[in-house]
């Protein structure tokens, strides 16, 4: 299996260096521009074997696509056949992902799920920051869930990015939908950014959970049966998914739709979910099931991937004032992780 790397958790010592010239090179023709990245930290690790396996369970799918808009033109998707040789062949491209900022139902300590909870005021500062952060990368394409709370992170993040660019999000519910939405002046499509929304992008469907503060579904379904929904990657709460399940559609989504426009040089950031962008990190990382359930994201701080050579490097996060690194692993890995690291000195 592909080799994977791993980061130490938030707060621990960990080697790490700034670059001040990083930066990726797009080929237009015969011409090529170099894209300059100023202020990333690249956290290095030890490297660990770990593996992802897909799902054969299949969903109903309403498709969220490009192919209709008037903003860009549309990016033909390959056929399987193809996709090793477009890999072969693509240029570089970064990859951009956020989780959502705090929701007024992360702030009760509420189980969220697939319920539609906009940002609370923190939230919103988080997304600003987010936007800040990624304000000097190129931004062509942006994919979100269907739920307020990521596509507010989306939109508010883009309003700090130095292009000006406008987030524009798609409309391809109906012929009507698409055709009320459409822009008529060229110059208006140029200083525009698409954004498809896309249900397989939501967070974990948490069934009977979703509502309920974490002393409630304590008293209701025993400590011990929550923690188990909580932290095992096969077995979903009542009439609700599990990791593997939300994993199954957020990752065959990613590689259906975002992945073939990375492949073409586009550049793409994903505003979700801590579920559904873990999911994506696992098919990235070459994570194992039991890696992910330790895996946690920090709202509303971006992640960085450069596709090249049709593979993904992780950068980790733009540079920030506060926070140490992009995410972290539970105490156990973390000690574990450093044995490791001990063994190599």
């Amino acid at each position: 299996m592909a080799t994977s790397v791993f980061h130490q958790p938030l707060g621990t010592a960990q080697p790490h260096q700034h670059l001040q010239n990083s930066g990726f090179r797009q080929e237009f023709g015969h011409a090529s521009v170099k894209l300059t990245f100023k202020g990333f930290k690249v956290e290095t690790g030890l490297s660990r074997r770990g593996g992802y396996s897909s799902c054969k369970r299949k969903f109903g799918v309403i498709q969220a696509s490009a192919s209709h808009t008037s903003v860009v033109q549309p990016v033909s998707y390959p056929p399987n056949n193809s996709t090793d040789e477009l890999r072969k062949k693509s240029s570089e491209a970064a990859l951009i992902l956020v989780r959502h900022g705090e929701s007024l139902w992360n702030e009760k300590n509420l189980f969220t799920g697939c319920v539609d909870v906009p940002l609370t005021k923190k939230g919103v500062e988080e997304a600003i920051e987010a936007g800040k952060r990624i304000s000097n990368i190129p931004v062509d394409m942006i994919y979100t869930s269907a739920l307020i709370r990521a596509q507010m992170t989306a939109m508010l993040a883009m309003t700090q990015h130095r292009r000006k660019k406008v987030p524009i999000i798609l409309h391809n519910e109906s012929e009507q939908a698409r055709e009320w939405s459409q822009i008529f002046s060229e110059d208006t499509k140029k200083q525009s950014i698409p954004v498809v929304t896309a249900w397989q992008l939501n967070e974990r469907m948490y069934g009977e959970l979703q509502g309920l503060n974490k002393q409630e579904t304590a008293d209701r379904f025993g400590k011990e049966k929550v923690h188990e929904w909580r932290r095992s990657y096969d077995i979903p709460p009542p009439n609700g998914e599990s990791l593997e399940m939300c994993a199954e559609r957020a990752v065959a989504y990613f590689k259906d739709h975002i992945e073939p426009q990375l492949l073409s040089g586009k550049n793409v950031m994903i505003a979700a979910h801590g579920n559904s962008l873990r999911s994506i990190i696992m098919y990235l990382d070459k994570l194992t099931s039991q890696e992910v359930i330790n895996l946690e994201l920090s709202t509303g701080i971006p992640m960085l991937y450069i596709l090249k050579g049709g593979k993904f490097i992780r950068r980790g996060s733009p540079a920030g004032p506060t926070e140490a690194g992009v995410y972290a692993y539970t105490r156990s890995l973390a000690l574990y992780r450093q044995k490791l690291d001990d063994m190599l000195h």
